[in-house]
């Protein structure tokens, strides 16, 4: 209990002021967190909580699968999110009976516009709306590489467990097979598997930015695991954690779920800039369909190539019918 306290104390102090340098208050949001004793969650309009699939409410913690095949659980949020600048903080655990590589599949943390909706992305919907942090335990992409008898090159080999972040808008697909790597925005390795210590990880947007850390080696000290700017989420979303095992299995356990809201320093010129955000996406990468098939074409767009379609075909038509004419009066004169 000391050690976990003097943690807390040490997060408090590490987040007082943002990378800039600009002073950031936090305050915590009851509404948005799970803490123990988890009183009613899962059950009763009192809960802010709601529980799904194998998710189980524990003494010590709420288990989103168990160490069993092909199981899948979540709890989520009930109660949408509008702050502009928050910091989730994530107590967890993930172990089992299972070796190095005989284990899976992982965890995934949550704000997107959908909840409540089972599915194959760690136990979530696929072409979801919003941010997913996944905890992926298992190498799919290396074990298929392995069977065609292909290697990685240093470059592109990744060590797994492994934590990456995605941004979707609805269209986009989790790759299975590639364990997301078409649609990562960044990620580090993290060998948070039966570990005797507490494992945290933390998710910070702040001015567009989104920076994920952890802390898994027991040394009170934030790792930087990536750090994106110009990533644009909208209010009103959901928080929510869900899990997945397949023929493979683990534990997936969530201590706690911490929200706070940071309230930071802009100047004026910030205040005009930050506008209103309705579809996510990240400044610089274009959001596309798995098939490489782009977002649908908005309304306007779509009505101008209409309207100089018909232009150009009117065009067309006018210079048609004068060379036509032209052509009758030349073979006209060459009878007389």
């Amino acid at each position: 209990m000391l050690h976990l306290a003097l943690f807390v104390l040490l997060l408090k102090l590490s987040n007082c002021r943002g990378d800039d340098g600009h002073q950031i208050d936090e305050y915590l949001k009851r509404e948005h967190s799970l803490i123990k004793p988890y009183q009613g969650v899962g059950s009763g309009s009192s809960s802010h909580w709601d529980l799904m699939g194998s998710a189980m409410v524990m003494m010590q913690y709420v288990r989103l699968t168990p160490d069993v095949q092909s199981k899948q659980g979540a709890v989520w949020n009930r109660i949408p999110c509008y702050l502009r600048d928050w910091e989730m903080q994530v107590h967890f655990k993930v172990h089992g009976q299972g070796k190095k590589n005989l284990n899976g599949d992982g965890f995934a943390i949550w704000y997107t516009k959908e909840r409540m909706q089972p599915g194959p992305v760690f136990g979530s919907k696929d072409m979801f709306t919003g941010l997913g942090v996944f905890v992926d335990t298992y190498p799919n992409e290396e074990k298929q590489q392995e069977s065609q008898k292909r290697r990685y090159t240093p470059r592109s080999q990744r060590i797994f467990p492994y934590i990456m972040a995605m941004v979707g808008n609805g269209t986009l697909g989790y790759d299975h097979e590639r364990d997301g790597r078409p649609t990562e925005l960044g990620g580090c390795t993290a060998l948070v598997r039966n570990l005797n210590q507490d494992t945290f990880l933390v998710i910070r947007y702040v001015r567009r930015r989104l920076t994920v850390m952890i802390d898994i080696d027991g040394k009170n000290e934030w790792r930087d695991c990536l750090d994106i700017p110009g990533v644009r989420l909208p209010k009103g979303y959901y928080f929510g954690t869900s899990s997945v095992t397949g023929d493979l299995s683990d534990n997936h356990d969530i201590i706690s779920l911490k929200l706070y809201q940071l309230t930071v320093e802009r100047s004026a010129e910030e205040e005009r800039e930050d506008k209103e955000v309705f579809i996510p996406s990240v400044d610089n990468i274009p959001l596309l369909r798995e098939d490489g098939v782009s977002q649908p074409m908005s309304g306007v767009a779509l009505f101008f190539i209409i309207l100089f379609s018909v232009l150009g075909a009117i065009v067309l038509s006018v210079i048609g019918v004068i060379v036509y004419q032209q052509w009758k009066e030349n073979r006209r004169k060459r009878f007389y």
